[in-house]
């Protein structure tokens, strides 16, 4: 507030003391339209009603208020003044409107794509979710996890396209993933059911979406059980995730498979491949926005050189490094969403479900606990 009424008393000032030949008064504008961009509309008014003020002191001195001139000066700032006030009425309505906007978009985002739980049994999680589209917290990348009988199984992809365009695909897919995840016995049988649920997504908009025979869905599904040093891995048209296991970065590869949603292209040749996955080990599971992400010169985010950086760090600590690398690297503009996911599996059983029953950290149930 003091750098309009500051300007207001420095013009007014200097006029007065300038010959009546010179008229700065029309320069007392500049303050109301100053405190449109950092005030209210109450502050906006009163220091248009300041300004006007100012500009009467100033004729007083300098020939008086009859004067053509200054009639005709008091007359428009008193005009500039409460444009400035209706600008700034029709800002904070704006704003306001948005806000409301951006509550409900927050809203249904956070539905679509809600938080995984920090530990499940004997897995600890972290996950990140950058998107493209500006305001947007999710976008066509989608990631899930359900625990089911002695294991975890954990689903991440991609659906073709960014931004909010893409959100009911991927929310379509995460709602099918948490149903068939129980139902089915392999892994290739429960990509295959997602599959046929992509694809009868898809046909509800032929004819009405002129790319809708053209949407796919790259997917990793992953199966880790709750005991053992195992984990399998279903590979539907995505990048492969990365394994850090005592202190080295390796690629987990398995022969792939075509991308789910292609609706009867290709023949079903779905297969799972199982890997070593030991306690203390890290599985990260990611999108292409991560790996495809550039930088300035257009070169690629170096995604296994980079994370051999972080091989001791826990979860958490890891995805937050990767984000803020990422951003780093491509100078906070994202062209593709990325979604990241670091899973490591660790010796003890924490607070969480584990084969449908509420378990402590000592493996013991939580209802033999209360009970103690």
């Amino acid at each position: 507030m003091l750098l309009p009424v500051g300007l207001i008393v420095a013009i007014a000032v200097v006029d007065i003391q300038t010959p009546e030949s010179v008229h700065l008064g029309p320069l007392l504008v500049v303050a109301p339209a100053i405190t449109v961009a950092i005030g209210g509309v109450w502050l906006t008014g009163l220091i248009g009603v300041l300004a006007v003020v100012a500009q009467v002191v100033i004729a007083v001195f300098h020939g008086g208020l009859t004067t053509p001139n200054h009639v005709c000066q008091i007359i428009g700032l008193a005009i500039l003044s409460m444009l400035a006030v209706i600008v700034c009425m029709v800002r904070d309505r704006r704003r306001a409107e948005l806000a409301q906007v951006r509550s409900v978009s927050e809203a249904a985002q956070r539905a679509l794509l809600r938080p995984l739980p920090r530990w499940l049994g004997t897995l600890h999680l972290s996950c990140t979710y950058l998107a493209a589209a500006k305001e947007a917290r999710i976008g066509g990348d989608l990631y899930a996890v359900a625990h089911t009988g002695n294991l975890t199984r954990v689903l991440i992809g991609d659906v073709r396209g960014k931004g909010l365009n893409a959100v009911g695909e991927a929310a379509a897919l995460m709602g099918a993933f948490q149903e068939a995840a129980h139902q089915h016995a392999t892994l290739p049988s429960l990509a295959s059911a997602l599959d046929r649920s992509a694809c009868r997504y898809s046909a509800q908009f032929l004819g009405v979406d002129n790319e809708a025979d053209e949407h796919f869905i790259t997917a990793l599904l992953l199966e880790i059980p709750d005991h053992g040093s195992v984990a399998r891995l279903t590979h539907c048209g995505h990048p492969p995730p990365l394994l850090i296991s005592r202190g080295e970065v390796t690629w987990v590869t398995s022969c792939p498979a075509p991308p789910l949603g292609m609706c009867g292209l290709t023949r079903d040749i779905r297969t799972s491949h199982t890997f070593p996955f030991e306690a203390g080990d890290t599985l990260l599971l990611y999108t292409d926005g991560l790996v495809e992400a550039r930088d300035s010169s257009g070169a690629f985010y170096p995604l296994e050189e980079r994370l051999a950086l972080w091989v001791k760090c826990h979860p958490d600590t890891l995805i937050e490094c990767l984000q803020r690398d990422l951003l780093s690297h491509t100078g906070g503009a994202l062209r593709d969403d990325a979604a990241m996911l670091a899973i490591q599996r660790t010796a003890l059983t924490h607070a969480g479900h584990l084969g449908g029953e509420l378990v402590g950290s000592d493996g013991r149930p939580m209802a033999d606990l209360k009970r103690r």
